[in-house]
């Protein structure tokens, strides 16, 4: 898999990347409510979730969010740091068993210094219909390759 999180001059605006996908399980729900403290019973409560338009626990945003950013494939060395989300919206829910994975693509490349640049990527995350659940874009400083 090529990944958009590589040193900056290897980018061009407009290069693509899909990533591998993962499937949310139950025991992702309950590992991240522990381990955020976020046990709101949409996602930890199954009776409680039965009463509500969805009729199912859903998965938290921030876990389907936290889970895209891991299957990334952030090049070390070529990452100086995570800048930031922009426009960043939950489209649809993820329920257990749903299989996502995410499309990219690098919309802006932009010079910092003679080191770094900041790249800004256009994030869509989807589930094994096709159907987009969360949607957004992502900043990272990138560096350059470095000289040998």
């Amino acid at each position: 898999m090529q990944t958009l999180y590589t040193y900056a001059d290897r980018l061009k605006v407009g290069d693509r990347q899909t990533t591998f996908g993962r499937t949310i399980t139950e025991a992702d729900l309950v590992n991240f409510a522990g381990l955020t403290g976020d046990h709101f019973p949409l996602h930890t409560d199954a009776e409680y979730a039965r009463s509500t338009r969805f009729q199912e626990r859903i998965a938290h945003g921030m876990l389907v969010l936290s889970y895209m950013i891991g299957l990334l494939g952030l090049e070390p060395g070529a990452v100086v740091a995570f800048y930031g989300l922009e426009d960043v919206r939950f489209r649809r829910p993820t329920v257990i068993g749903d299989t996502l994975h995410a499309q990219i693509e690098l919309v802006a490349l932009q010079e910092r210094d003679d080191a770094t640049a900041l790249s800004t990527t256009a994030l869509q995350v989807l589930n094994q219909r096709g159907e987009t659940v969360l949607s957004g874009q992502l900043k990272f400083v990138l560096a350059r390759t470095p000289s040998t």
